[in-house]
């Protein structure tokens, strides 16, 4: 059973940084790329409305940002143990969402849809 399962998510002021873990099982991870989403608040709860963060190949050799968090955030990968995480420094109000770790067979991308497999999200919360 394909699971991934997001964890990190908490209520944290302006400034601070957090960092989510998403450990994924029942597929072999190291033939898929990984991404966060995220998703704001009073956004439908559907694949098309979710906001790219970041990517990583399967090897790791290749990650992409959002203009967003680029410079804020960084994404990394444990293929020994089945683990993605987000760094993210210097948290914004604007950086509130829901985040959610996806698996892609292959390649990466920004486009949700591509996305075969999904958590169920975690809650970032940032105070002013």
């Amino acid at each position: 059973q394909v699971q991934l399962l997001e964890s990190g998510g908490a209520l944290v002021q302006a400034g601070d940084s957090l960092t989510l873990s998403c450990a994924a099982s029942g597929f072999t991870f190291n033939e898929y790329a990984m991404a966060w989403f995220r998703q704001a608040p009073g956004k439908e709860r559907e694949l098309k409305e979710r906001e790219f963060v970041a990517a990583i190949s399967w090897s790791g050799g290749i990650i992409d940002y959002d203009d967003s968090v680029k410079g804020r955030f960084t994404i990394s990968r444990d293929n020994a143990k089945n683990t993605v995480q987000l760094q993210m420094n210097s948290l914004k109000p604007e950086d509130t969402s829901v985040y959610f770790c996806a698996a892609n067979h292959g390649f990466y991308g920004s486009n949700a849809l591509i996305y075969d497999y999904w958590g169920q999200g975690t809650q970032v919360t940032v105070s002013s």
